[in-house]
């Protein structure tokens, strides 16, 4: 019996050193204490009791000794960990080193502080920022008429460009000492998704120039005279920029572009002086077209060291007017038939001065770290603000539909097979704009958060895909036809651009966000590959071990956790936050163990490997990413107030996040190449078996009923989205009728009533209406009220139809109008 209790004494002392991650001294002195309890309780002298005496101070003299330590273990350890760390390149080094750690690091750590979370601020606008919104922002939607943009002329009117140039549009993030707005990223963000919710092309063009680019570049590279003359220019709308990096042999590996230059001497202005002759040729480069100042990256070459610096000085960036001598440029692609600017540039043997380097002579060869460092922000606010915009307009004019459009005499969003879309729209455009919102805040606090800002890129376009795909089935015909009064397909044609650009989404979830992050956001492993690759062996010895050590510690410490929650339920773990939400915030907790725990064993067992292991790194990377989604949400509900109504689109949110993670897990383990690892991580991790649910269907039947009724909770979920409140306006005319449909339906069923009782007929509700009030049995103001709702209700389900020609009158060159417009229409008839 006594054995039984001692083994059990030694399991729960094990447990307890690893789950508080004790360190050297916390570990011997355990182990110490220990022995001293079983020698007082079995008396001292026994030849076992000696032999686990010796035992211990031999491995406590290696252990406190730091000289002995090192050439015992720690220096062997670092030479196996040499021959097994991936190669990284310079770029890649230089991608590593680029922005900071903020929450990933927390997910990381395996016990995320959800109280330093949620003591973050929340993203607010000054009054100046929000009266921009409400001003010059809504002003610029009322000017673009989509159809007109995308259809008629392929680009904004001269009106809408005129009026994005002298408003300020193009200067957001331009501090106002040069003439700009100097906006926070939470109101860039907010610019940026309510465009999106009117028009794409009139959202990018703003949306480029404010995003990496020449102006960002120049905040913090730029030389003084280079911010003096193109910051107040680019903020006036004077100069319009674009950066050309993809060359069609390098796009999603940019590092390998072949554009080149060659320093060396040429005449500028009538003079010889020391500059750059460059070649390239680039393509997909937005706002190219219409640039008239162009940021180029190019490998700088100095044959002649006439530098002084090595002859593959590397990738540099410079600014080139578009007027300049031999620049190719003004034409452009049409990416799915998209309106925005967009095409190719190039140009041959091309001198300009070594001055348009941007930052100077000193920055030559920096220009894969600047862009680095430059993208994670940019990266942060474009492409999710954008993906939430148009999230939020399908949500809003999909809940609309659903309620207005009927069939079989019951609106199809009661049909089940609707409300399981409207629950998925209503759930991921939740999610999308929280993790938007959080990641906005981290910029203003002076993040540049790499790995998170391709999180939310990646999820936010992948999302919104998944939210503008359930619309158009929602919508059906509606969707599919496009014209003046179709407000979806449009969205739906260009989803695939933002997939594509900015990292394509195949290589950010296989590439960039566990392979970045395993090393950017892991406690020790960043700091373990600098000493690896540490020239001072003494140094290189010391950072190591020290490196080592700990990271020993985190690993058993994550076992311990991600044990200790898999067997509990994770019910343990002491929780901040909503009442309602405990829950979550525990399994959160318990995931996050789980996660670093994997995270550790992959790169243990597959070593540089698992660079190769895209798929195994892929699915990692989604654990990593609904973690962070699911904190987003979290954030999100405190944020606004924990409101109640809220609820089911929280719940959908968070249970789809851990559904997901647990998913990914298992598909860590059946593919694992180690099966024994593969069954102790499931073991560790999930020791019952898989645990979680996918979101039920009362959940999304409650977002349903939330998209399908004005409410304050549907405006929470489609805040800072614009809408004309006008019958004409398509959108603006499903509003008016989703708030008629209580008056409306209540005086359809009387009349149906009416016909039913056999007290009116006729072969039309129309007429039926008619003769109901002729007989006065219908009042003339109820029968107005009907009339109107009718009106509403046809104008929004109708469809655009043009001239059997439409197409071929346009290729001549004239202009073909649609058919009669719905507006017009006198309504009175629902079929």
């Amino acid at each position: 019996m006594s054995t039984v209790f001692w083994v059990a004494c030694a399991m729960a002392a094990v447990w307890a050193l690893a789950y508080f991650r004790a360190n050297r001294v916390g570990w011997l002195a355990g182990v110490g204490f220990f022995l001293l309890a079983v020698d007082w309780w079995s008396g001292v002298g026994s030849a076992a009791s000696t032999l686990w005496w010796l035992i211990f101070l031999a491995v406590g003299t290696v252990m406190l000794v730091p000289g002995l330590r090192r050439s015992l273990l720690s220096d062997r350890l670092l030479k196996w960990f040499r021959r097994v760390m991936p190669q990284v390149s310079r770029t890649e080094r230089e991608a590593l080193d680029a922005g900071t750690v903020w929450w990933d690091g927390e997910i990381f750590s395996g016990r995320p502080a959800w109280r330093k979370l949620l003591s973050i601020p929340q993203p607010t606008l000054t009054a100046e920022e929000q009266a921009f919104l409400d001003g010059p922002v809504e002003e610029l939607c009322r000017l673009c008429d989509d159809w007109e943009i995308s259809h008629e002329l392929n680009d904004l009117p001269d009106e809408v460009w005129h009026y994005i140039k002298n408003n300020g549009f193009l200067g957001m993030i331009i501090p106002k000492a040069y003439g700009g707005l100097g906006f926070s990223a939470f109101a860039h963000s907010q610019v940026i998704q309510k465009l999106a919710t009117r028009n794409a092309t009139a959202c990018v063009t703003v949306m480029v120039p404010n995003s990496l680019g020449p102006a960002e570049l120049l905040l913090h590279y730029g030389t003084d005279q280079q911010k003096n003359y193109y910051l107040p220019r680019l903020a006036r709308g004077e100069e319009m920029p674009c950066f050309a990096l993809t060359n069609p042999d390098a796009g999603s590996d940019a590092g390998s572009i072949p554009d080149y230059g060659v320093v060396c001497k040429g005449e500028y202005d009538g003079k010889e002086i020391l500059g750059i002759r460059v070649t390239w040729e680039k393509r997909y480069i937005t706002l190219s077209p219409v640039a008239t100042l162009l940021g180029l990256a190019f490998k700088l070459y100095d044959p002649d060291a006439l530098l002084g610096h090595e002859r593959d000085i590397g990738i540099t960036l410079a600014l080139i007017p578009t007027t300049h001598t031999g620049v190719n440029i003004g034409r452009r692609h049409f990416p799915l038939n998209a309106s925005f600017m967009n095409g190719p540039n190039s140009g041959k043997d091309v001198f300009i001065p070594l001055d348009w380097v941007i930052g100077g002579r000193g920055y030559v060869g920096q220009g894969w770290r600047m862009l680095m460092e430059s993208l994670a922000a940019g990266r942060s606010i474009s492409l999710p603000s954008s993906s939430a915009g148009m999230a939020k307009m399908a949500a809003r004019t999909t809940g609309a539909y659903a309620r207005i459009r009927s069939q079989f005499k019951l609106p199809i969003g009661k049909f089940e097979g609707v409300d399981e879309a409207l629950g998925r729209i209503g759930g991921n455009t939740y999610m999308v704009d929280a993790a938007r919102r959080m990641t906005a805040a981290a910029v203003d606090l002076g993040e540049k958060p790499s790995v998170i800002s391709a999180i939310v890129k990646y999820h936010a376009t992948e999302r919104s895909r998944q939210v503008i795909n359930d619309a158009m089935d929602v919508h059906g015909g509606k969707g599919i036809c496009l014209g003046p009064n179709n407000y979806l397909g449009r969205s739906y044609q260009q989803v695939p651009i933002g997939i594509t650009v900015e990292g394509a989404n195949i290589l950010t979830r296989t590439m960039m966000i566990f392979g970045q992050g395993a090393i950017r956001c892991h406690p020790y492993v960043l700091r373990e590959i600098a000493a690896a690759a540490e020239s001072d062996p003494l140094k290189a010895s010391e950072d190591f071990d020290e490196a080592l050590w700990g990271h020993a510690a985190f690993v058993i410490g994550n076992l311990a956790r991600a044990l200790f929650a898999g067997l509990t339920g994770a019910r343990l773990f002491s929780v901040p936050g909503a009442p309602e939400l405990k829950t979550y915030y525990q399994q959160l907790t318990r995931i996050c163990a789980g996660f670093a725990f994997a995270a550790d064993i992959s790169m243990l067992v597959l070593g540089g490997n698992l660079k190769r292991k895209e798929k195994l790194s892929g699915r990692l990377g989604d654990i990593l990413s609904q973690l962070y989604l699911a904190s987003a949400v979290l954030k999100r509900f405190e944020d606004d107030g924990r409101h109640k109504a809220d609820l089911p689109l929280v719940h959908w949110a968070l249970k789809d996040a851990l559904y997901g993670t647990q998913e990914a897990f298992y598909g860590v383990f059946e593919n694992f190449p180690n099966r024994v690892v593969a069954s102790a991580m499931r073991l560790v991790i999930f020791p019952f078996g898989r645990t979680f649910s996918a979101p039920d269907d009362r959940i999304g039947t409650e977002i349903a009923r939330l998209m399908m009724q004005p409410s304050e909770a549907r405006e929470r979920l489609t805040n800072n989205t614009f809408v004309w409140r006008k019958e004409n306006d398509p959108v603006g005319c499903l509003e008016l009728a989703l708030e008629a449909v209580p008056e409306g339906e209540a005086a359809e069923a009387k009349l149906r009533a009416l016909v039913k009782a056999g007290t009116v007929d006729g072969y039309s509700e129309r007429q039926q209406l008619d003769r109901a009030v002729q007989a006065g049995e219908f009042a003339p103001d109820d029968a107005a009220v009907l009339r109107r709702f009718w009106k509403l209700r046809r104008n929004c389900i109708m469809v655009d139809d043009f001239p059997r020609d439409v197409g071929r009158n346009e290729r001549e060159g004239t202009t073909t109008s649609p058919g009669e417009e719905v507006a017009a229409l006198d309504g009175t008839y629902s079929g």
